[in-house]
């Protein structure tokens, strides 16, 4: 039998991540309200989206492939393509919605303000709907799914640029590149997929880029690149072991990326989020688009980079990452420093008992089967269905999760949530299986509480 809650939980985000969440504790019987600010559900996955969250472009495919993409009981389409269109991830995204009956519980057009700890537990929320109105209310939890991709990160340099100047998070289609000298900053998907629009548009393509990248295709040996390992090997397999299969099979598949005029990387494979591109070495190798390294200066109408090249550019696109965000909370709570939070197994505040973090990862895989188990992780704990360790223990164990990923990987703020997805599912899996334990049921309280 469920345990009935004296409040129902707040879920913030009708993404990927929060219909999950959503779906879950429906099934349970738990109750809860959803709020999405847009109008519709998909999140980064609604293309032009009017909460204005999403970064989707017209191109824009998936780069894991659709069966590690799909949550665990409702697999995508059989006639999807390996690597979907996003207007079909989010027809699939619609689909899941309707099929477990939770399209109803999903308020739209609704966007949480302030989300405030109470002394005696639980969570003051206050949400304004679209026609200004704003109602309060208290929680017993708090399910955060906001997403991490919505705070555009802004690189500064040296000088002043009289070109135009935008961000990866509001390019849509390549018209606007068309006749121009286009600048792309960065070496990240997003980066990849538009130097490759820019190069078949614009009259000249430039790739700047600090340091190397191991470029990973979508397919590897006629197979989907994340389909080719068994997920024992992800799991059982010594880290460099994994290494030296990735990296080999890389080699005989692609080559060295020097050879396509990209930097060497300093670092071997799997030590950075991964960088997957079909198409960028093909452009590079055709010489319909030039790798420069970083910028040096910005001067007027030209860019100076670090090796003293210069060109001519008219349009400057930062495809420079994001910060993550939570307007909705006090620093007090949660204040991102360079995007490290101090969340247990990424999901747990360790000082404030029921605000859960949903989707707030980034994996070597997708996300949604991650936000899937996190959702049941919280699910069980708000049902007090397994227990936790001392927020001290939670502490630790996190600081030694930052110290890993920090011996692990190239130093970025790109890596500070970074997971691999069969050893966090199983990560999530032992969490559940604790034993509950009488826990803390009262948040700290914040300066000017009542």
């Amino acid at each position: 039998m469920n345990q009935q809650l004296a409040d129902p939980v707040c879920i913030i985000g009708g993404g990927s991540s929060g219909i999950v969440a959503a779906k879950i504790l429906h099934e349970r019987g738990v109750p809860f309200d959803c709020f999405e600010k847009g109008s519709g559900i998909g999140g980064l996955w609604r293309y032009n989206n009017d909460s204005e969250s999403s970064s989707a472009y017209r191109s824009l495919h998936i780069n894991t492939s659709r069966d590690t993409m799909a949550y665990s009981d409702f697999p995508m389409p059989r006639e999807y393509p390996p690597f979907p269109h996003h207007s079909l991830i989010l027809k699939y995204f619609e689909s899941y919605v309707d099929h477990f009956g939770i399209r109803d519980k999903i308020t739209f057009q609704t966007a949480v303000e302030h989300v405030r700890p109470l002394e005696q537990g639980g969570y003051e929320v206050t949400v304004r709907d679209h026609e200004g109105h704003a109602t309060t209310r208290t929680y017993s939890a708090v399910m955060v799914a906001n997403g991490h991709h919505t705070e555009p990160r802004w690189p500064t340099f040296p000088g002043e640029f009289t070109g135009e100047v935008m961000h990866a998070h509001y390019y849509r289609t390549p018209e606007k590149l068309a006749g121009k000298r286009v600048l792309v900053v960065g070496l990240g998907n997003t980066s990849c997929d538009i130097v490759c629009e820019s190069a078949r548009t614009a009259a000249r393509t430039f790739l700047s880029t600090r340091r190397g990248a191991h470029i990973i295709p979508k397919y590897m040996f006629g197979r989907a690149m994340d389909r080719i390992l068994p997920p024992w090997c992800w799991r059982y397999l010594p880290f460099k072991v994994l290494q030296f299969l990735f990296a080999t099979g890389l080699y005989i598949s692609r080559g060295r990326v020097i050879d396509y005029g990209l930097p060497k990387p300093t670092h071997r494979v799997l030590q950075e989020h991964p960088t997957i591109s079909a198409d960028l070495l093909n452009i590079l190798g055709h010489g319909d688009a030039s790798v420069k390294p970083t910028i040096k200066e910005l001067r007027g109408s030209k860019v100076l980079f670090t090796d003293d090249s210069e060109e001519e550019i008219d349009l400057i696109i930062y495809a420079t990452g994001y910060n993550m965000s939570f307007p909705f909370l006090d620093k007090e709570v949660l204040n991102p420093v360079d995007n490290q939070v101090a969340l247990y197994r990424n999901v747990i505040h360790p000082q404030y008992p029921g605000l859960y973090f949903i989707g707030l990862v980034q994996p070597w895989g997708a996300i949604m089967p991650l936000a899937e188990a996190q959702s049941e992780w919280a699910a069980d704990l708000i049902q007090h269905k397994c227990g936790l360790p001392s927020p001290g223990d939670m502490q630790q164990e996190t600081q030694r999760e930052h110290d890993k990923l920090a011996r692990r990987y190239t130093q970025s703020s790109r890596h500070t949530i970074q997971v691999d997805f069969f050893p966090y599912i199983d990560q999530i899996k032992r969490e559940r299986r604790r034993k509950p334990t009488a826990a803390p049921t009262a948040a700290p309280a914040l300066a000017g509480a009542s």
